[in-house]
């Protein structure tokens, strides 16, 4: 997590210059959450939230000359203090296997007032996957917002971004911004996006002592933050072209750097926070200066804790990156350049960037994902965290829909929504849930047709009664080998009771009192 300024400062002439001579902003989608209208932020327009989410309502900061994007907020009711583990998703359209930047932003301004004065804690989720804890306090007390930036691929056409409740949220959660960037092919690829997302721990441009470098200068809008401290610094213009990089890192990164006396090792303890025990993204920048030949070409080694991480690197001025895609790193993180043998000047260093590799998590399959989609838009009032994918991450389920994996097949078992006062009919598309043991809709509001269950031969309870269902009784659930409860008294169906579910061994089945059927029958039969 990095913090930013909270404060807005306009100039129309700086603005109005930079709109005229930048390049064209990076292709992606910027959300402004809880913003009511579309808005130009330094050349880069930025949407309202309503058309990629349905639930939370939307909260203005009251707080002067706050940024344009963090005046407002989308928050998330918890509904009689309900501590409950869900999750409230954006869905953004997204092209299938491309790759994503995608950056969080948060600002409390406390907004859910009383006696929160500090920011709640909460999970951020991507697809199925839990992404990181979004914990703002800190940088909140100091006056600064928080954000959070992670690679991901696309596995669909949509792609869902999450705002988890957790065992510490003790107030409503929020959020202020959602940036979804599209990467270049390139950048971060020698990770296994197919197993993996990135997420940010820090990126810095090491010598620099002024504002975060970004977009323009930055073609996909990353965010390099100044870092200095007290190695001396060298600063020079030194051209570097940064299509020579695969991670196409702005050029002007490599304007400054830190250094230390010539011949002598360099050590810097960076990134600035002690690290979780897990396996790291590393990216170093290096450029040598052009200001004199005999410095024209450096060589030295580059240690990680004690460990060899690129021997005789050979620094020139059009730079080079060394990296690695799977190091293990734990507790506070110590870089050492060693020059070598003969090498002319001192080690030195431009850039960097570090991400924690973030195993990704499973999937609800396809079709079970478009079944509930079905059964969703049926209803007139579906649950409020409806959002997302249906199973993951595990703790995360939608409510009412119980999961299980076998052989990394996720797979939805069980539908209970019972006593929800839910509106609307039962979707046929339920039948295609084909690993449901119960279906549990009792005492709801719930009219139309019972639907052609016969799909489900695990299916073994059945319970819709106390609703305002119509029509007939379909007599292929007799078919269904596993039922063994079937109640549906207390609503309108009428017609015949199908003799294969009076007849049918084992089952539980209760049908009246409350319908019209064309012949007296027992209240139930077991």
């Amino acid at each position: 997590m990095s913090h930013l300024s909270i404060l807005f400062f306009f100039s129309l002439i700086s603005i109005v210059t930079l709109v005229l001579s930048q390049p064209s902003p990076p292709q992606g989608i910027l959300i402004d959450c809880g913003a009511l209208n579309t808005s130009t932020i330094e050349g880069q327009q930025w949407v309202p939230d309503t058309d990629y989410i349905s639930v939370g309502v939307s909260k203005a900061i009251e707080i002067p000359d706050v940024l344009p994007i963090l005046s407002n907020v989308r928050s998330f009711p918890l509904s009689g203090g309900d501590r409950k583990q869900k999750k409230f998703c954006y869905s953004i359209p997204v092209w299938r296997n491309w790759k994503y930047l995608i950056r969080t932003t948060y600002y409390y301004g406390g907004v859910n007032g009383g006696d929160f004065d500090l920011p709640p804690v909460f999970d951020q989720i991507v697809d199925g996957t839990i992404w990181t804890v979004v914990n703002t306090t800190e940088e909140y007390v100091r006056g600064l917002s928080s954000y959070y930036e992670g690679v991901f691929v696309a596995r669909g056409r949509s792609m869902s971004v999450c705002i988890g409740v957790n065992t510490y949220t003790d107030s409503d959660p929020f959020i202020s911004a959602l940036e979804v960037i599209v990467l270049g092919d390139s950048l971060y690829n020698t990770t296994d996006f197919t197993k993996y997302g990135l997420s940010l721990v820090a990126r810095n441009n090491f010598g620099y002592e002024d504002s975060i470098v970004r977009f323009p200068d930055d073609a996909f809008d990353r965010y390099w933050e100044p870092y200095g401290d007290s190695t001396p610094i060298i600063q020079s213009v030194r051209n570097v072209s940064s299509s020579d990089f695969w991670n196409l890192p702005p050029s002007n990164v490599f304007d400054t750097a830190l250094t230390t006396d010539e011949g002598k090792p360099m050590e810097l303890q960076w990134p600035p926070v002690s690290l979780p025990k897990s396996l790291y993204y590393v990216a170093l920048y290096f450029a040598g200066s052009r200001d004199s030949t005999s410095r024209s070409s450096r060589t030295f080694d580059v240690d990680v804790n004690r460990i060899k991480y690129y021997r005789k690197l050979k620094v020139t001025p059009s730079g080079v990156v060394v990296f690695a895609t799977r190091w293990p790193l734990s507790g506070l993180t110590n870089i050492t350049l060693t020059p070598a043998a003969g090498s002319k000047g001192s080690p030195l260093i431009n850039a960097g960037e570090i991400f924690s590799l973030l195993p990704l998590g499973g999937r609800t399959i396809a079709r079970d994902v478009i079944a509930l989609e079905g059964v969703k838009n049926s209803l007139q009032n579906p649950p409020a965290d409806w959002n997302g994918d249906p199973c993951m991450p595990l703790g995360y389920s939608w409510t009412g829909v119980t999961c299980s994996s076998k052989r990394n097949r996720i797979r939805v078992t069980s539908l209970n929504l019972s006593n929800m006062d839910l509106s609307g009919t039962i979707s046929p598309s339920v039948a295609n849930l084909t690993a449901l043991t119960k279906i549990m809709l009792a005492n709801n509001n719930l009219t139309g047709p019972v639907p052609d269950l016969s799909s489900l031969r695990w299916l073994q309870r059945l319970h819709l009664q106390n609703n305002q269902l119509t029509g007939t009784i379909p007599s292929s659930l007799g078919a269904i080998g596993s039922l063994r409860e079937l109640f549906i008294q207390n609503n309108f169906l009428t017609g015949q009771v199908p003799s294969n579910l009076k007849q049918k061994p084992g089952l539980s089945f209760r049908f009246s009192p409350g319908n019209n059927f064309s012949s007296a029958s027992p209240s139930s039969r077991t």
